[in-house]
């Protein structure tokens, strides 16, 4: 709980302060922590266990089920899909780019991807494991993995530990980089269309940038209460505030309805919208986060500029190579 309400108290106070705009491309690679530098034998590794639906109780959900790096690195689903049917309350966040989050999950409640790759696997709803001491044990028997481990981190290493920071060492090499924005930031001015350069310096003189600043588009790592201005109508309608955010995590009331800062990057891909996915559409987005945020009523021409200028933050993806999983010849898994 201090952990918690250290960091909100660190990020939230970001959030009361303007960020300047500055126009930045996204970098092509981001740092590792001291404790977990990237190799690529635990790249490799992490990609097997990302994609390894044996993490789960049923053996049919995965971490990509809901975050598929074959999409928009969610599953374009109002709310994410567990172990035997399950949906949750949130909708998945991107994992494209997640290494440039200061803390992840949709209430920033994990301070890593370390962090974060620990929590599904357990989650009674997500991939249903009893507890980590029953992943680890599946893991060791099944002997494929033997191999991988000892690569990447030595002899007898299976682990919550050397999991987590396996499939963190993946998720760190999932950047986007080179969108249409990116060119044009870097010096390409025909990148982008004049429409979305409209629509670009629309959103700065609006304040979006305020919260979405920076090369990720998703802040220095600040937290924002949503909605930010109360609105019957459009609570009537996609009950935003049913969900209270990081306060659902510390139990403090001064939390109600924080929310991660999230990304940008990638957004005409991830529909639906919101932390509870009730929004489907790009263009209903802009016009709800331009009222309920900033207390502005966009034209439909304004918000057409905008869309443009968001389908312009579409980067590159890396060629994802499906992993061979270790198999159990003759025998199931558990």
């Amino acid at each position: 709980m201090f952990k918690i309400r250290s960091l909100v108290t660190a990020l939230a106070l970001a959030s009361s302060v303007s960020v300047a705009s500055a126009w930045d491309a996204l970098p092509t690679q981001v740092d590792a922590p001291a404790d977990n530098p990237t190799t690529a034998a635990k790249v490799e590794l992490g990609q097997m266990l990302y994609h390894d639906p044996r993490l789960s109780s049923t053996g049919t959900v995965s971490c990509s089920s809901c975050h598929n790096t074959m999409l928009g690195g969610e599953d374009n689903r109002p709310t994410a899909m567990g172990v035997n049917g399950q949906t949750g309350g949130r909708s998945a966040p991107t994992v494209w780019n997640s290494a440039f989050n200061k803390v992840q999950f949709w209430d920033g409640r994990a301070a890593s991807l370390e962090d974060q790759a620990a929590g599904p696997v357990t989650n009674p709803i997500e991939m249903g494991m009893k507890n980590w001491d029953e992943v680890v044990a599946r893991l060791q028997s099944i002997e494929g993995y033997k191999q991988p481990f000892e690569q990447a981190f030595g002899k007898d290493t299976i682990s919550k530990d050397t999991v987590t920071k396996a499939i963190a060492a993946y998720e760190r090499t999932l950047i986007t980089p080179n969108s249409p924005y990116d060119r044009y930031v870097s010096g390409d001015k025909s990148a982008l269309s004049t429409q979305q350069v409209r629509g670009m310096e629309k959103a700065a003189e609006l304040g979006c940038t305020t919260c979405h600043s920076g090369p990720a588009f998703n802040g220095p790592g600040m937290f924002q209460k949503f909605p930010a201005i109360p609105n019957g109508y459009w609570e009537a309608q996609h009950h935003f505030s049913k969900d209270k955010g990081l306060a659902e995590v510390s139990k403090n009331p001064a939390d109600d309805h924080l929310w991660k800062v999230p990304t940008l990057r990638n957004i005409a891909l991830t529909a639906p919208y919101f932390h509870n996915g009730s929004v489907k559409t790009l263009d209903k987005a802009v016009t709800l986060m331009a009222k309920l945020q900033l207390g502005k009523d966009l034209s439909k021409e304004e918000v057409a500029d905008i869309v443009a200028f968001l389908n312009g933050l579409t980067g590159e993806f890396p060629k994802q190579k499906m992993p061979i999983l270790p198999s159990t010849p003759g025998s199931t898994f558990n």
